[in-house]
C-alpha cells in the first residue's frame, strides 16, 4: 500500500498548508521522499475524485478543494487502489461457493465488514 500511504500523506500535507497557493510537484516530492516525476500518479487519485485541483506550468501546482472531514479512509483507499469491496475467500483467492464456503468463512466475512465499516467512518480529519 505505498501508493495509498503517499496518497494519504500528500492530502494531509495540503490540509496543512495555510494558504490557498498551489503546493509545487517539487515540494510534494520532497516532503514525501519520491521523485518529481511520480508526483502526478500520486496525485492522480485526489484529482480524479475532485478534492485536489492542479494547475500545470511554473505558477501551477496542487490545492485541496474538498474538506478532510469529508473524505474517509475507505474513500482514500479506493480512490487510490481501486474498490475493496470483494467477495474473495481469504483462503482460496476466488470466491467461496455457497454450498461449500471455506473454514474461516464467517470469521473473515465478520471481521472484513467491521474493518471497511470502521474505514468508512474514520474521516481524514482524525489522521492529523
Amino acid at each position: 500500500m505505498k501508493k495509498t500511504e503517499l496518497v494519504l500523506r500528500a492530502v494531509l500535507l495540503l490540509a496543512d498548508k495555510a494558504s490557498d497557493e498551489p503546493t509545487k510537484g517539487a515540494l510534494l516530492a520532497s516532503k514525501l521522499g519520491t521523485t518529481t516525476s511520480y508526483i502526478p500518479e500520486v496525485m492522480r487519485p485526489l484529482v480524479e475524485a475532485g478534492w485536489v485541483k492542479s494547475a500545470p506550468g511554473p505558477l501551477g501546482g496542487y490545492v485541496l478543494v474538498a474538506n478532510p472531514q469529508s473524505i474517509t479512509l475507505l474513500m482514500l483507499i479506493e480512490a487510490a487502489e481501486g474498490l475493496t469491496r470483494d467477495d474473495r475467500c481469504v483462503l482460496r483467492g476466488t470466491p467461496c461457493p455457497a454450498e461449500e464456503v471455506c473454514a474461516m468463512h464467517d470469521a473473515w466475512s465478520t471481521a472484513r465488514e467491521a474493518l471497511l465499516a470502521e474505514l468508512s467512518e474514520t474521516p481524514l480529519s482524525d489522521m492529523k
